[in-house]
This record gives C-alpha cells, structure tokens and sequence, in this order.
C-alpha cells in the first residue's frame, strides 16, 4: 500500500498529469466558490429576516441589541462557511473524481501496466451519478455526524473514519467500474472491504492536507488504480499457460 501511494504522490507531478490537475483544482475551486457563496447568501437572509421579526416581536426598544446579535451572527456564518468547505472537500473531491477518472487512471495504466488490457471508460452519466451520490451521502453523514465535534476530539475522529469510509468506496468503485459491471465491482469492493478502507484512510489523511487536498482526485484515483491492480492480481493474458484455471488453460 505504500509502495501504492508512493507511486500515485510521483506521478501525480508528472507532465501528462499536470494538465489534469490545473483543470480538477479549477472546478474544485469553483464548486466550493458556488457552495460558499449559496452558503453565505441563505445565512445572510436568515440574519435579516430574523432580526425584522425579532424586532417586530419585542419592539425598537431591543433594536441596538438585536443589531449587535445580528452582527455576531453573521460573523459566526463567515467562520462556519470556511470550516463548511473545509468538511466538505472530501465531497467535493469526490464529484471532481468522477469526473476525471477516466483521464487519470487511463494514464497510470499506460505508465505502470502497459501489458495489462486497460480499463474501459465509464459513461460520463454514470461517473457523474456514482460522484453526485457520494457527494450527497458525504453530506448527510457528515450533518449526522456534526454533534459529536462538540465533544474534545471525537468529531475529529467521527469525520476522518466517514472520510475514509466514503472515499475508499468512491474511488475503488469508479476504477473498478472500468473493469467490471457496477454489481461485480461493488460485490469485489465488497470481498476487499478492509483493505479498501484502509486504502480510504490513507486518501482521507490526504484530503485532510489544505491546499493540497485539491489534488485528491488525482492522487485518490492513481492510488486506487494500484490497490485494484494488486487485489485483483496477474492478468490472465500475462500468465503462463500452465498457470492458467483449467477453464481458461
């Protein structure tokens, strides 16, 4: 697994690769600018709309007070826009992934198994519906897990393991997707279920990184291509005959 991700930290800086990263570290950048801003727009009319009829209900007389509250207010909704796109990069990255997997794991298979058959592309559709469904779930999960960061270091805890949890799931699916149908591949994920989490915990410290968890698409996908490789082992074309299953010898 080191070996894995060593692999995937190298050659996520390469030229071919480069090109992929300054168009994933785009759009990731622009998602979370159009969630800020949602964001701070909805929290901003509550603030108002809530003073007018806090202000309506007690009367002037607690207009400089519900002023000072409304300011705390927004400052509070500034503060947590940041940390609520902080928590919702894993969410984000995953969307970019689904978008490029394709690109990036076509790459490492030219570079690192160029004698393996490659893996078909998934239909855009299809990569977008897997992204979108992680993204979603990410932040449910993450809204359920939400009380517990009121509790000294538990929060932390709560959201690495969901981190590590949906991020194993979303990038060893897309890569072995391109391989297998949706039901082969999630019943391998499956079989596979403590090393593809283990695989998330290494992602998820990643995407813990500021700055540079906007490369996580490449790195998650490159990552994963090598741990799917591994467990899925030789293929059958590079193995001798007499190593062959009866059925395929």
């Amino acid at each position: 697994m080191l070996d894995a991700a060593v692999k995937a930290l190298s050659q996520i800086l390469s030229p071919p690769m480069r090109r992929i990263l300054w168009r994933s570290i785009a759009l990731a950048i622009g998602l979370i600018a159009v969630v800020a801003i949602g964001l701070q727009r909805l929290l901003s009319w509550f603030a108002t709309s809530g003073e007018l009829w806090a202000e309506t209900m007690l009367g002037p007389g607690f207009e400089t007070p519900l002023n000072i509250l409304a300011w705390i207010v927004s400052i509070a909704a500034a503060l947590g826009i940041v940390v609520g796109a902080v928590f919702l990069m894993p969410a984000v990255t995953a969307l970019v992934a689904s978008i490029f997997v394709d690109d990036v794991a076509d790459e490492v298979e030219r570079v690192h198994y160029p004698a393996d058959k490659p893996g078909t592309a998934m239909p855009l559709t299809r990569a977008l519906y897997e992204g979108v469904k992680t993204a979603l779930l990410a932040a449910g999960l993450y809204l359920i897990a939400l009380p517990f960061f009121f509790v000294a270091g538990l929060g932390v805890i709560v959201f690495f393991i969901v981190a590590a949890y949906l991020l194993g799931r979303e990038y060893f699916l897309l890569v072995a997707m391109r391989s297998r149908s949706p039901e082969d591949a999630r019943a391998f994920r499956k079989e596979h279920a403590a090393t593809v989490f283990t695989a998330g915990c290494v992602i998820a410290a990643f995407v813990s990184i500021p700055i540079v968890n906007l490369a996580t698409p490449l790195f998650g996908t490159a990552f994963m291509v090598h741990m799917y490789k591994r467990l899925s082992g030789p293929s059958p074309e590079l193995l001798e005959p007499s190593k062959l299953p009866p059925a395929a010898a």
